[in-house]
């Protein structure tokens, strides 16, 4: 059981996401203190110290230079919400001080900074993790405990993705330092992998008796950006004209150890509401998000119909997934149900709760190096697949082989590997 002391944290990085997170984070009370803070704009210094005066908060200790904040006795572990291309250097530092580090999420620009990233955890001794908050969404932990009960048979096959329109929005930032709009107008790839793929990692055991081996990727032309960046800057304009790489979808399979196969769908550019694409399919039974459906062999309904011809047939029914809820919520969700706090409906909580229970307990995170590694190579490997038209790109083995066997992992309530009523 965790002692509950207070964790001291620093947070590099203060833009949109530290906003959010500290919505969270003041909601935790005496779980965890923002002991300092460090960006290296004054005006967004300036702003965050007013969010925690607001907010009746003690203004932490401010820095410019990140590497003077990882001096400070007073911070014991750091939350880096920074832009996707620091993440990873930053993470890396952070650990050669011998301090925790919690990452936003987003995907890697090459392997070699993912294995420099590992190294340092594997030679300091102290743990990476990403604050990939769907993995503690109340579905994807309801799907783990159908699971890991049985449920779902043997695991097939799964589906995972981030598609919404974020093509107008990215547009107007058109000639700023906006990360996400740089990256989509000279990257052509998954670019952020990890909300859909993180939950299928988990359940299919990725890591720990299993692992990637292999993917494809294909990208479709590009319309979507160029055609908002028209519409909001004029055609003949500089910024109206921009060419932009990132295909309007993107595909990509992965071959798992265990003969599974996972298809992500990335999609930000085009008209359409918000999705996840979550599906997970075995020999018994399917959970499809966007039909908000789970279908158990011997448990939903059937319906015995004739057909034109007089020949019966079978139909089978969705059950609605909240119909699950009472009998089979995950125990993390049965816990915080009835008192849900901070943003993105709990999950950015439950994230942060994690990492910070692993911090005072000096323990293995729930979602690791490893995995860090794994999910955010994504994104350079199916870089790399489309270059070369679809053809297959083999995964590193982040783990060095012991995958096979991790061994025994102390149980946590916390745990996405099994499921603990702690």
């Amino acid at each position: 059981m965790s002692d509950m002391r207070t964790v001291k944290v620093g947070m590099i990085g203060l833009g949109a996401r530290a906003e959010v997170l500290l919505a969270s984070i003041f909601e935790l009370q005496n779980e965890v203190e923002v002991a300092a803070v460090c960006d290296l704009s004054q005006e967004r210094i300036h702003k965050i110290l007013g969010i925690f005066e607001k907010n009746g908060k003690k203004a932490p200790k401010t820095y410019v230079n990140y590497h003077d904040m990882l001096k400070d006795p007073d911070v014991e572990a750091v939350l880096v919400p920074t832009s996707w291309n620091s993440h990873l250097p930053i993470a890396r530092d952070v650990m050669a001080a011998g301090k925790y580090v919690g990452i936003e999420v987003g995907g890697a620009s090459s392997t070699d900074e993912l294995w420099q990233l590992v190294h340092a955890s594997e030679s300091t001794g102290v743990g990476c993790m990403m604050l990939e908050n769907c993995c503690y969404g109340r579905n994807e932990l309801l799907v783990m405990n159908l699971v890991r009960k049985g449920l779902f048979g043997e695991l097939i096959y799964c589906e995972g993705g981030y598609e919404h329109e974020l093509a107008h929005d990215l547009a107007k930032s058109l000639g700023g330092r906006s990360e996400r709009t740089l990256q989509n107008q000279y990257r052509n790839c998954d670019l952020y992998p990890t909300h859909g793929l993180g939950p299928i990692a988990k359940i299919l055991r990725i890591n720990r008796g299993n692992r990637f081996m292999s993917l494809v990727s294909m990208a479709s032309k590009a319309r979507g950006f160029a055609k908002a960046a028209r519409e909001h800057w004029g055609v003949g304009t500089p910024r109206g004209d921009t060419v932009f790489n990132e295909g309007d979808i993107v595909t990509t399979i992965i071959k798992c150890a265990n003969g599974e196969t996972i298809t992500l769908t990335h999609g930000v550019s085009l008209p359409r509401p918000y999705t996840r694409n979550g599906r997970v399919q075995g020999t018994k039974g399917i959970w499809l998000e966007d039909a908000n459906g789970i279908f158990i062999e011997g448990m939903s309904p059937t319906i015995e119909e004739i057909d034109i011809a007089g020949n019966p047939y079978t139909t089978h029914k969705w059950d609605k997934v909240e119909d699950y809820y009472e009998k089979y919520d995950h125990p993390i969700w049965v816990k915080n149900r009835e008192s849900v706090i901070g943003g993105h409906g709990g999950m950015d909580a439950l994230a942060l709760r994690a990492f910070f229970d692993a911090v005072r307990e000096k323990s293995v995170p729930p979602i690791d190096v490893y995995d860090v590694a794994a999910w955010m190579s994504v994104s350079c490997l199916s870089e790399q697949s489309i270059a070369m038209g679809g053809m297959p790109v083999p995964f590193p083995d982040f783990t060095n082989g012991k995958w096979i066997d991790r061994g025994t992992f102390k149980p946590s309530k916390w745990s996405l590997d099994e499921v603990y009523d702690m």
